[in-house]
Parts: C-alpha cells; structure tokens; sequence
C-alpha cells in the first residue's frame, strides 16, 4: 500500500507545518486513503469510527489531527503537563509502535507523547506523568490502573482514540475500555478505529460517541488482497513444516520475514527449530516476558535477526514497511486474520510474498478463508520440502539444505537479550512556546 501521486499532502490538508516537516523527514509527505478521508474531518474535532485493515496508514490518520489539534486548537485547553489525548491499544507492541509514531509526528512541537503499558514498573511510568505528559497511549489495563489510584488525570482529555477496537474485544478488553470511557464525563472527541465492526463494537460507538462519522478505506488498490502481494498456497504436512520452511527461507532476494504461527507453543518451537538450522531469528509470543519481547521486535527492527517467529496478537506493534515475504505457518483461525497477516508484506509501494502451509487437518479453515475473499484455491496442492513444485514456485537451488550454518540461540531469549538492544525511544523534550515557530496553514 503506497500513497498515490494524486492524493493530497497532509500540508494540503491544513495540518500544521511543524508536523508535516517532521513527515517529510521520515518521507511521508502525500496522504494514503484512511489518511486522507479521515484528517479534514478529524481537525474540525468529529467523533469518528474508521474502518481499515492492518497496513493503510491509520495510525496518522488519527495521529496527525490529534498532535494538530493537541498542538493548536481552541477548543483543546492549553498545555499544563496533564493529558489533552488518550490512545488506548491492546497490545503492548502496537502500544509502543503508536507512541513511537506520534513522538516523531511531533518532533517538532512542545508536545510530550508518554506511553504507558503492562509489564513494566508503575514507579518509572508515574514519574513520566509528573514530569508531563500531553498525549498518553497505553494499554487498557494499565491505564486503568493509574487512573483508580490518582496517577493518570483524564479530567483534561480532550480526544480520545480507541485503536484496533475489534482485537480489544477479543483480548477481553471491552470491559475495561468501557470504564475509561465513561470516565471521561466532560466533552471531547472520540475516534474509534477497528479492523471489523462487531456487534459489541457498533453498541460501544452507539453509547458513548456524539453522531459519529463512520468512514471506511477499503477502495482500488486497498483491497484486502492487493496485486502487490503474490500468494502461494499449498498443503503442507505437519511434520515437514519446519523443513518447509527452512527452504522457503533459502529463496534468492528473501530479505526480512515474519512467520505467523497460531499458538505461542508453535512459535517457540519453530524459531527454536530455525535457529538451530543456522538461521538469524527472532520470537515474540505470550510465553516470553515483555522486556524480552520487545528486544526481540527491536532486534528485527535493527536487522540484527532477519526472520522474526510470532503469534497474531503479539504481531501487533509490528510496523516495519520492507518485509518480503510472510509465511503462515499455520492457517489462522478467520478471513480478517489472514488479512491481517498477509497485509505485513507488500507495503509502501514494495512487492512481497505471502506463503500459507496448510495443514491436513486445517483444509476446513483454508476453504473459509479462501470463499471469503474468492481465492480460488478451495484445494490446494500437496507439496513437501523436497517436492519440485516447491524448487521451482520459489527459484530454490540444488544446494538448499535444513540448515544455513552452525546453530544459533533465538533473539529475544535471555541469553540474547543484551545483544539487541532495549528499543525503547527517547521523549522528547519539553520546552518553548505552545505556538512556538511559524505556522502555516
């Protein structure tokens, strides 16, 4: 998914100067379609509900107009250190990757983007909120959390975003999504984006949101199976997969790989296997703990591992535009989650490759996915890790074997961790006028 040269800019779209430079330095200049639908809108202070799949540039579709808006509109009050935005996330990874977004969307503004999460200290995150903070995103628990002990004051909110609603839903968030909402008594914004409009979902728009927009991004070369991505199916037999998988790998001009797995035990267990076969991989998944995690995403980031193991949830704070191919390991349990999935590779005008090994036993959940978004492949083929057809789909060599080079440890593992780095990004300083610098509209 790229920008197309017909859309406008986010200058065009009166976002104030200050943050559209701070794009233009990470090359975003022109807006995607959730970006552009959602902005003009978004500045004016609408309650929105914005309907887009993983990949389409929905986070600055929010992003931008909330730091517009935090920055320099009049009916946000003016900056004293106490939040003016709220994002809430449901994973810890997309918590980070949001946060990381907006602080370098506002490089450029007196605004402090402070994120706050679970598996870390309460000491560490209560002090960033003393020491200011204009824009929170955290996760629901979390927030909750500092929010019944007096540490998080969302009595000066004056936007709210809920990001990824449907997953939220999924992980059991809803409950505690519901009463920090309802915390926020005063008037303010509220954007809703989701993936898919459940029932739960559309009630919780209906009950708290002010006549809500709802806009949805799925149009020309948004749709969920774009050209850009080339997709190979084939029945694959569970005790081959690995091996599979090893050759796969091995395919000339693969560069930066996530393969899906469905449960945190298959996960562990394939990047186990794909280290000891030589390989530079890396695991996310519920079974490691979150600082691990983390090192392991930002290892991936840093390209010090290239393959990076993870199950759906976990994938979530993923946000790396050069991925090559996608592998599913394992047939994921629903259409929107194929999507999800094959939605990490062939973005921002790059091609990629999304493999799906379907196991004997998971043909009925393939022909749901397949009929849903009419695939065409209600059967697929029978292949194995020495079948021809497999050579030959990805340009393998003679030479491919089970193995790369002597085994390696997974990063992300304890005894990887101080290898790759924490990953966590600065905040930037506070400082200088509210309106600091000229503006342009």
């Amino acid at each position: 998914m790229s920008a197309g040269s017909n859309s406008p800019t986010f200058a065009e779209l009166g976002v104030a100067v200050e943050i559209t430079e701070a794009l233009k330095e990470r090359g975003i200049e022109r807006t995607f379609a959730i970006q552009e639908l959602t902005a003009p809108r978004a500045l004016d202070g609408r309650d929105i509900i914005g309907q887009a799949r993983t990949g389409m540039g929905k986070t600055y579709g929010y992003g931008v107009p909330l730091l517009d808006r935090v920055f320099d509109a009049a009916d946000v009050p003016e900056l004293d250190g106490t939040p003016r935005a709220l994002v809430v996330a449901p994973t810890r990874e997309l918590a980070d990757q949001v946060g990381e977004d907006l602080r370098r969307a506002a490089a450029y503004l007196p605004v402090n983007v402070v994120t706050i999460v679970g598996g870390r200290g309460y000491e560490e995150q209560i002090d960033a909120l003393r020491a200011g903070a204009d824009v929170v995103v955290g996760t629901p628990g979390r927030l909750l959390d500092l929010h019944s002990s007096g540490s998080l004051d969302l009595g000066s909110v004056a936007i709210l975003v809920l990001d990824e609603a449907d997953e939220m839903l999924n992980l059991g968030f809803l409950p505690d999504v519901e009463k920090i909402m309802a915390a926020l008594t005063h008037a303010h914004q509220t954007m809703l984006f989701s993936a898919t409009m459940p029932g739960p979902i559309l009630a919780l728009a209906r009950g708290f949101m002010n006549r809500p927009l709802h806009i949805r991004a799925e149009l020309g070369e948004d749709k969920p199976t774009h050209d850009r991505i080339r997709q190979v199916v084939f029945q694959a037999h569970q005790m081959d997969k690995p091996a599979v998988v090893a050759r796969i790998l091995q395919a000339p001009g693969r560069g930066r790989t996530i393969v899906f797995a469905r449960t945190k035990r298959a996960a562990a267990r394939l990047a186990e296997d794909l280290a000891q076969a030589g390989f530079r991989v890396g695991a996310v998944h519920g079974d490691l703990p979150q600082h691990l995690r983390e090192r392991s995403l930002q290892a991936f980031r840093d390209r010090q591992c290239d393959i990076l193991v993870a199950t759906d949830v976990a994938a979530r704070g993923i946000d790396v535009d050069d991925v090559t191919h996608v592998i599913n390991y394992q047939v994921p349990d629903d259409p929107m989650t194929y999507i999800h999935r094959i939605g990490r590779t062939g973005r921002a005008g790059h091609s990629g490759t999304a493999v799906t090994l379907v196991g004997y036993d998971e043909l009925g959940k393939w022909r749901i996915i397949d009929e849903e978004h009419a695939l065409g492949l209600p059967q697929p083929e029978r292949w194995f890790s020495t079948s021809p057809e497999l050579a030959a789909a990805f340009d393998i060599g003679p030479e491919a074997g089970d193995s790369v080079g002597p085994p390696r440890r997974v990063f992300g593992t304890a005894a990887t961790a101080g290898a790759a780095g924490s990953g966590r990004p600065e905040r930037p300083q506070r400082g200088g006028s509210r309106r600091g610098g000229k503006r342009r509209r």
